[in-house]
This record gives C-alpha cells, structure tokens and sequence, in this order.
C-alpha cells in the first residue's frame, strides 16, 4: 500500500472519529437543554401553583374578614323598633269637654308600672288618674276650677309620679309654682318660676325647666329652700350653645344628661351633666317639615339605645333621631295626630301621645 492510501485512510478515520465526537457532543449538548427547560417548566408550574394556592388564601382571608365583619356589623346595629301606624283612643276620645271621660287640650303623660295613666289635663286646670282599661278617669289633683287657691291649678303643663313618696308633682304653669299633691293635701316646692316640665332621676333630684328664664334647674328631692343649681341654659335668650329659647318638655337619662325641647330654637339639645354648653341632637335646622327640620317641638322621651323621641308639635308627628345624625325618621304621624304634646312608653315599649288638639291619649301598638 502505498504512502497516499495510508494518508486517505488515516483522513477517512479521523473524520469519522471526527464525526462520532461531534454526534456525541450534540447528544449531550441537546440532552442539557432538554433538562434545563424540563426544569424550567418545572420550577414555572410550581410557581404558578404556589401564586394560584396564595391568591385562593387570600381571597378565602378576605371573604372570612369580611363577613365577620359584616356580621358583626349586623349584630352591633341598634333595633329600630316599629308601631302600627293606627292610634288606638285610650284615654277619653269623646270630645272636649269636663266629664270624666274628657279631656281638654291634654299636655303632658306619666305611666306607671301598672299601666296606669296620668294626665295633666290643661285646660280643665286637673290632674287625671285612669287605670288601665278604665272607661273614665278620676280627678287626683285640682278639677275645681282654674285659680290659685291651694285646692286649684291653673294651666298644669306637666306630672311626674313620685312613687317612693305616694305623691304627684305638678308644674302649676300659670301659677308659677311646682307644687306636691299627698292624699289630698298641698305643698308648694318651689314658688315664682314659669315652670313646664319636668324630670326626676334615680338619684333623688327634680329638674325642671322656667319657660322665662330659658333655663333648666335642679333641685334634691325635699331640699327647695335654695335656687336650685342650673344645669341647662341659663344665659339669656338665644340660640347660641349655651342658651335656650322657650324650654318646654325636658328628659333626664341614667348618666343625668339632660334633653330639652327648645321650642322656638327648633330643636332637641343636650347637656351632659356639668356641661358648659348643649349639643343639638335633633333639628337646629330652621322650622320645617323636612327629615331635618321640627317646628315647636315638646315631648321627648330617650330610649335605652339612646333613641331620642320628639312630639314635633307644628308638623302632628312623632320623629326619632339618632345623636349623630343629620336627620330623623317619622315614627308616626299620617293625620293620626293633632298637635302631639307629651310622650310615654309602657314596659313593653307602646307608644302613647298627649294627644293635645284632639283631646284624647293615643296609643300606638309596637310591632314585635
């Protein structure tokens, strides 16, 4: 074999060693790549698994977060309580007139623990008991005419019952006197002052309002030989914070806040006890019938959510507001009402009306 053969057969070889090398390496090169994006779908897949799993946690977080907060927000709602919206005539209803089962321009209500209910019926210058479900009434205090004799009254705007004493207490508005009914016997507790409503508190103190003074006092139970200490008003006519103008119906809740309707301001204020100045909790918005408005207000009643209620006088409704809103809602009304005075709940949350130009006690019904 000559030396050229030797050279092309050692070139043959080596080219196909050449060849073989180069398969090999492809082989392991294309097998690098196949592992390295089986990796990469690997590690993809996982993450994508991880982000779907931590979006289903937190959508799944969000969805418990928000339903207890929901739930809770349900739970901690207060219960607005509803009434039939037809007055049922539970005290007189037979017109205007002195009979016992009369009325003439009723102001003012008490009910007591039996359901019984007394009236201070203005006009007639008296002060009437009925009992529950009696068909008439009987004359407590006053009924023998309007004067100034100790056996007289003249124009009593309000009564509170005094049940530890056995007494009543009547704001004898124009005799300008607050004075106590006892078994038939009198005594006058506080005298010269334009009185129209009044409150006791659990403590043992008598507030009462002085229509002239536009201002609110208070005094300790059996201790009147003084001014009485003012709690609400007090600094002239006006509509400032700190004034009233023409206090009427008051109301005195377990902390000794006191609630006023300030009549010709037209609207509810409220003064914590040592205030310095009220706060409107219901109107202040000018005379009117809208949701924010009220015109001459007087009876109001405070629940135990602190749900104020408001005889809202000029507008023959009965409005309930919550202290920090901007408007209240009607409770009842719908020509049921004539000049709504006084207001009062019985121990299973009725709602009864002085019911002032129809001469009658309306009660509403509450819906359970």
């Amino acid at each position: 074999m000559s030396d050229t053969e030797n050279e092309n057969n050692i070139r043959q070889t080596t080219r196909r060693q050449t060849a073989s090398c180069l398969s090999h390496w492809k082989a392991i090169f294309l097998l690098i790549i196949i592992v390295i994006l089986s990796l990469i779908t690997i590690i993809s897949i996982t993450t994508i698994f991880i982000f779907i799993k931590k979006a289903e946690t937190t959508i799944n977080t969000t969805t418990l977060i928000t339903n207890a907060s929901t739930t809770e927000t349900t739970m901690n709602e207060p219960k607005f309580n509803k009434w039939k919206q037809n007055a049922i005539t539970v005290v007189a209803g037979n017109g205007k007139g002195q009979k016992l089962n009369q009325l003439d321009h009723p102001s003012r209500i008490f009910i007591d623990k039996k359901k019984n209910i007394f009236i201070a019926d203005s006009w007639n210058a008296r002060i009437v008991e009925w009992k529950h479900n009696a068909k008439e009434g009987q004359i407590i205090a006053g009924g023998n005419g309007q004067g100034n004799r100790m056996d007289q009254l003249n124009d009593p705007k309000d009564v509170v019952v005094d049940q530890q004493n056995n007494s009543i207490i009547i704001a004898d508005y124009a005799n300008r006197r607050v004075i106590q009914w006892m078994n038939q016997k009198q005594q006058i507790l506080i005298k010269n002052i334009f009185c129209y409503g009044l409150a006791m508190d659990r403590y043992g103190f008598l507030y009462v309002s002085d229509l002239l003074k536009n201002e609110v006092r208070r005094w300790k139970m059996g201790e009147y030989n003084n001014e009485g200490k003012i709690v609400a008003g007090g600094n002239g006519k006006g509509d400032q914070l700190n004034q009233l103008n023409h206090p009427t119906f008051i109301f005195v809740d377990e902390e000794q806040s006191v609630y006023v309707s300030d009549r010709h301001n037209n609207r509810v204020m409220k003064w914590r006890k040592g205030a310095k100045e009220g706060k409107v909790v219901a109107g202040g918005n000018g005379r009117g019938e809208n949701l924010k408005q009220l015109s001459c207000p007087q009876g109001v009643v405070v629940d135990d959510l602190g749900q104020i209620y408001v005889a809202d006088w000029g507008n023959d409704r009965v409005m309930r507001w919550c202290e920090e809103k901007e408007e209240g809602e009607i409770v009842v009304g719908g020509n049921q009402l004539n000049h709504p005075s006084g207001l009062s709940f019985d121990d299973e949350r009725n709602l009864y009306v002085a019911d002032f130009g129809n001469h009658r006690i309306a009660k509403f019904e509450i819906i359970l």
